[in-house]
Order: structure tokens, then C-alpha cells, then sequence
């Protein structure tokens, strides 16, 4: 087996050590570790993390492999420092049946440069009329402990219950978009003084919010677990701060662009910036900068949502809503989280990582850096600085809203157990 000795990172930011990986795993992390038959990767200046884990990942296969595959976007997520990533359901066909997610699991297995974990359908066709087919799909080769209808909300309060009710026998998870789909009707950005001015539909922030409500309290009532996707408002963190305090098995994410970016960018009508849910506003951004800090927001996570170039080359209200993520996800949180001194590198390690690899069960990622572990694991320089160029990506599309934006940190390596699938910045 291959030995790869990592010498003089600062292991989660702190105290420079050498790892050292022999075949799968790590053998040994010290100072003044022997090189003797490794590969030597000079990390000096560097922070070693474990490998990234991504709880909201759209790969588009089957069905839309005009926008991204399976081999393309797991490449993507280990160029942006990712070993494990989870694929939303909302392919066509729908993710809804053992054997989709079974596909998309072998697929991933298949490209090599990133574990994939299928995220089941709650509803059959995502139509929020009928349970698909959830321990099925737990029963399966593919193992599904997540499962959402992404892209659309499970609105209907019954069913969302019965599908919390039917995923606490195996310890499974939903993992609800929250949009209550009347109030959104006809909405194509954030609800506030700049959609009055543009005079386009508003998404009202109380969307969101309403769901999110709703459905802490179904899972307290059943006693069982729910995800809140995307989560992107100021009162949405209110009620899941509350949720918390109240014991409530809830957790959330936030995504790198509802971080960064505000609505104010919709003013050039540009459809780049057009996303689910919508950009919000600086306050909004604030917000959810604290509650990551704080824990009340438990992971980020990318909605890598890779669109074909005629989706986003159109008018404002005939663009799909999505961008890409993978690739620049860690820059944006080193930018407005570790640069802002809002998190540590330890931190970072925890919301990219251990926390999103907990909550997704997804066995042998976010764990420790020590000897004995599994050798996932991210090498990522924070003293670079380098403008967004969406045709380095690896993505096969290129929705990005930071095209020409400088971002700081780059991932130099990535490393899925013991075997690099990035050296110096390049796939291997």
C-alpha cells in the first residue's frame, strides 16, 4: 500500500504537525515523522482538515446530464476539498425507488473522486401526495438515511408527520425545503424594498419561516429527527434557536451564497443571482453569519445546483433558479466566517465536516485527524487569494455569482482514503 507523509500542516489550524497515511489510513500524526518510502506533500503554512462533507448536493443524474453527472460533479467536489457528498433526489426519474438510488450509489462508487450517498424521496415524484418508498430505499445497497423532496416543500402536514413518523424507526432524517408554496406564487426574489422597487414578486421571508414552525413541532410531537434546508432568514433562526432550547431533535444549514451575498445584487437583473430561496437582505446575512458562529445553524452546506447555459442566459423570470457551489464553498467561508473572526479552523472543520457527516450517518467521514482513522482528509492554503474563473471548474456548468470575484484559500490537496484525487491544486 502507498504511504503519503503530510509534513508541517497546522492540523485544524492549530499546532503544526506531520500526518502520516499508510494505504487507508492515517498511521501516525506527530513532529519529525520519517518519510522513508512516502510521497512527501510540503503543507508548511497550510490547514489540514478532515475531508468535507456536504449534506445538499444536486448531481443532476439521471436525467439532466446536460447540466452535471455523477463524474462531474464528484470531481468538482473534490477540487473544492470534498470526500463525501449527498445527492438530492430530484433527478429524473426521481430518486423515489431502491433502484434510483442504487444507481446514483454506484455511480458514485464508479467515479472514484468522492463518496456519494443518494438522498431519497419523501413523496412518490416529489408530488406531496403519497410516501415514497422510504425503508426501501434504507433497506438498500445504498443505505439511505436522508431523505427530502428538495426543490419542492412537503407541505402538507400529514404527510410530513407520517414521513417523520416512518423514518424514526431507523434512525433516518428528513430534511424539509421550507417554502409554503402559496405564499411564493408567482415570487421571483426576496419580498422587501428592493422587489418593490424592481417590481418583481416578492418571496416573503415569513415563507420560510412558517414551515420551519410547523414542522419543529411535528417533530417534537413524533420525537424525531428534521433537517431544515437552506435555512436563509433572520426569523428562521429565531425559531430554530427557540426549537433548540426547547430540546427539539432539529438541525439546519446554511449555504455559502446566503453567507455573502444579499438581494441588492438583483438589481443588475442578472439570473445568476436568482436562487431558492432568494437572496436576502444584509441583515438577514448578519444573522445567519451569528448562528453558524453559535451552533444554532449546524453545518454549510452547498445546494450545488449546476444549471446548463441557456437555463441562465435568458431573461430574469424564464431563468432557473440555482447556482454551482462545490468549488468555492470553503473560500466563501474562510471570507465571511474565519476572516471575519467568526469561526476558527476547528470550527470550519465541525460545520463542513464532523457535523454534516453526523447528521448524514455517512460512515468514515468527519472524523478526527489521529492515528487509526480513515485518511479523508483536505489540505487547503488560507494565505491565497485568486480571482473566480468558472472555466477552471471541474463542474460541467458554470452558474457561479462570484465569475470575477476575488476569494481567499484554495484546496491544494484532497485526499479519499490514502488516494489523492487532488495534488497542487489539479484533479489527479
Amino acid at each position: 500500500m502507498s504511504k503519503i507523509l503530510i509534513r508541517g500542516a497546522q492540523v485544524l489550524g492549530g499546532e503544526v504537525q506531520d500526518v502520516l497515511i499508510d494505504g487507508e489510513t492515517i498511521a501516525a500524526v506527530g513532529t519529525g515523522l520519517s518519510a522513508e518510502g512516502a510521497t512527501v506533500i510540503e503543507a508548511e503554512g497550510q490547514v489540514l482538515l478532515p475531508g468535507l462533507v456536504d449534506l445538499h448536493t444536486h448531481l443532476r443524474e439521471p436525467g439532466r446530464e446536460d447540466s452535471e453527472t455523477v463524474l462531474t460533479g464528484t470531481r468538482a467536489a473534490a477540487s473544492g476539498g470534498y470526500t463525501a457528498v449527498f445527492a438530492m433526489a430530484n433527478t429524473h426519474p426521481v430518486a423515489d425507488t431502491a433502484g434510483v438510488v442504487e444507481q446514483v450509489w454506484r455511480l458514485g462508487k464508479e467515479s472514484g473522486y468522492c463518496d456519494v450517498q443518494p438522498i431519497g424521496a419523501v413523496t412518490v415524484g416529489l408530488e406531496g401526495k403519497k410516501l415514497a418508498e422510504l425503508g426501501a430505499m434504507h433497506d438498500s445497497a445504498a443505505g439511505v438515511t436522508v431523505f427530502s423532496d428538495d426543490g419542492k416543500c412537503v407541505d402538507d402536514a400529514v404527510i410530513m408527520r407520517r414521513a417523520l413518523e416512518y423514518v424514526k424507526a431507523f434512525g433516518g432524517v428528513v430534511a424539509q425545503h421550507a417554502q409554503e408554496p402559496r405564499l411564493t406564487e408567482g415570487a421571483q426574489m426576496n419580498e422587501g424594498i428592493v422587489s418593490a422597487e424592481l417590481g418583481l414578486g416578492g418571496w416573503p421571508a415569513v415563507a420560510e419561516e412558517s414551515i420551519i414552525a410547523r414542522d419543529v413541532l411535528l417533530a417534537e410531537h413524533v420525537g424525531s429527527r428534521v433537517h431544515i434546508c437552506h435555512l436563509s432568514t433572520a426569523g428562521s433562526v429565531e425559531i430554530v434557536r427557540w426549537a433548540k432550547s426547547r430540546g427539539i431533535d432539529v438541525t439546519a444549514e446554511v449555504t455559502p451564497h446566503h453567507l455573502l451575498l444579499t438581494d441588492e445584487l438583483v438589481r443588475s437583473y442578472n439570473p445568476v443571482y436568482k436562487v431558492n430561496p432568494p437572496l436576502r437582505t444584509e441583515k438577514d446575512v448578519l444573522a445567519l453569519r451569528e448562528a453558524l458562529a453559535d451552533g444554532t445553524i449546524d453545518i454549510v452546506a452547498t445546494d450545488h445546483a449546476p444549471h446548463p447555459h441557456e437555463d441562465k442566459d435568458c431573461e430574469w423570470a424564464a431563468a432557473a433558479m440555482g447556482m454551482v457551489g462545490l468549488e468555492t464553498a470553503l473560500s466563501v467561508v474562510q471570507q465571511t466566517m474565519v476572516e471575519t473572526g467568526h469561526l476558527d479552523w476547528a470550527g470550519v472543520a465541525d460545520r463542513m465536516s464532523f457535523a454534516p457527516a453526523r447528521i448524514g450517518r455517512a460512515t468514515g467521514h468527519g472524523r478526527p485527524v489521529s492515528a487509526g482513522e480513515p485518511a479523508n482528509l483536505t489540505l487547503v492554503d488560507p494565505a491565497y487569494r485568486g480571482v473566480v474563473d468558472p472555466a477552471d471548474f471541474a463542474s460541467r456548468s458554470r452558474n457561479t455569482p462570484y465569475e470575477g470575484r476575488e476569494l481567499p484559500g484554495r484546496v491544494t490537496h484532497t485526499i479519499l482514503r490514502g488516494r489523492a484525487t487532488v495534488v497542487d491544486g489539479k484533479l489527479a
